[in-house]
């Protein structure tokens, strides 16, 4: 597992967890003989993830947001913890997570997106790829109304334009004011992370091992 740090200026990945299954971590002869010490325990990514954030922040790593996929987005555990260190983020859900509704309901965030009229959607560039812009159709709607002051909660959707049910679902938090562009901008930095990997597979040969499982988390501003 890496994290990544990107801005306008570049990216880098600047940490490292190795994630072991439990498979592994319950067969200490085959840690020692792949040079893995007895003190290393079972993890999940989300907690591998926690620790590196967690040391950017005490190494003062200054960044303004955090993004990551499904991986990580549907751990509440990690989100509050996020919270609880002010680190804004936007991150990748299932359609199938629930969250709370302003009118205070739980409700899976594919039907609350499936609510809103043709209107709410906006067509936007969340970056600039190989091809061209990234246009893809946005909409942003509030939720979780019990929140701390100065703090917004907000449902992201990301809708292909060529194929109107292929749609991607974010849950944000950040300062009260972020307009929707930004949290735009952010999701589509992941895609700069992809950069990030194909750059460093081509020119230092990084090999990206299945135990990896293609996840990754970032931080920028």
């Amino acid at each position: 597992m890496f994290l990544a740090y990107a801005s306008d200026r570049g990216r880098a990945l600047i940490d490292r967890e190795l994630y072991l299954p439990r498979a592994w971590t319950e067969d200490r002869d085959r840690c020692r003989t792949a040079g893995i010490g007895d003190e290393v325990a079972f993890a999940t990514k989300p907690e591998l993830a926690q620790t590196m954030i967690e040391r950017a922040l005490d190494a003062g790593v200054p960044f303004g947001w955090f993004t990551g996929d499904e991986a990580y987005g549907q751990v509440g555990k990690l989100r509050l913890w996020l919270e609880s260190r002010g680190v804004a983020h936007v991150l990748a859900v299932p359609k199938s997570q629930m969250v709370i509704s302003m009118e205070l309901r739980q409700r899976r965030a594919h039907a609350v997106i499936a609510d809103l009229p043709a209107t709410a959607w906006q067509r936007i560039n969340c970056g600039d790829g190989a091809h061209g812009p990234r246009l893809y159709d946005w909409a942003v709607v509030d939720i979780r109304p019990l929140r701390e002051r100065g703090c917004g909660h907000w449902l992201l959707a990301r809708r292909s334009i060529t194929d109107p049910d292929e749609i991607a679902y974010y849950i944000c938090y950040g300062p009260a004011d972020t307009e929707p562009a930004e949290l735009v901008r952010v999701a589509g930095s992941r895609w700069a992370i992809e950069e990030c990997f194909q750059t460093t597979k081509n020119e230092t040969g990084l090999v990206r091992l299945p135990l990896e499982s293609g996840h990754r988390i970032s931080c920028g501003n």
